[in-house]
């Protein structure tokens, strides 16, 4: 009952976290009503145990996942969901350059303004986070490649700050977003068969 009382809210988080990976492998729009829920409960799990930027980063998490949503519903002007798609090459410099400053600016405000004793590896998840997010909610397949290595470091920082659950919860994230490019990817090459091919005749 101890132990049940000291790390209900992670394990409550945990849950919700697996029903969050499960509805963003199948590209269900549903992952975004979840995105709600789970970071607004993260926010005060990480404060209490010292990850500032994780719990900004929650605050973040639930305001994106608002956007996420309209994004995935009326992202093609409200006649159908945006599809999945490969990330435009022209958008990676941009992204690197937004990443680089995030990345600088979060550690500067842990180490001014807080008592973080992992504020590089703390930034570096906040920042890489907001371009993971991004891609996500623009339906880019690349976004499983930003999360491995977010959901690497977490379960590394979680270990190591005694949130166990939620470390077996980032390590399974790992495995699950390996499959997951895996079905993002067959399900955007079956919409590519099953689209009509242009009539050159007709141009």
């Amino acid at each position: 009952m101890a132990f049940l009382q000291a790390h209900w809210l992670d394990i409550l988080t945990t849950v919700l976290g697996l029903l969050y990976i499960w509805l963003e492998y199948r590209a269900d729009i549903w992952l975004w009503v979840v995105g709600i829920i789970m970071p607004a409960l993260d926010i005060w799990l990480y404060w209490q145990h010292g990850l500032y930027g994780d719990s900004g980063m929650a605050c973040y998490y639930t305001a994106a996942a608002v956007y996420g949503y309209v994004m995935w519903k009326w992202g093609k002007g409200g006649k159908e969901e945006l599809p999945i798609t490969r990330m435009p090459a022209s958008r990676y410099l941009p992204a690197v350059l937004f990443f680089l400053a995030a990345w600088g600016a979060t550690w500067y405000v842990l180490v001014t303004w807080t008592n973080s004793t992992v504020p590089v590896l703390d930034a570096f998840t906040n920042a890489l986070s907001f371009v993971g997010l991004w891609t996500l909610a623009r339906k880019y397949i690349e976004q499983w490649f930003f999360w491995i290595v977010v959901d690497a470091v977490c379960c590394m920082l979680y270990v190591q700050k005694g949130i166990p659950f939620k470390a077996l919860l980032y390590g399974l994230y790992i495995v699950i977003a390996v499959f997951g490019y895996l079905r993002w990817h067959r399900v955007m090459l079956e919409a590519a068969s099953a689209s009509p091919t242009p009539d050159p005749s007709r141009d």
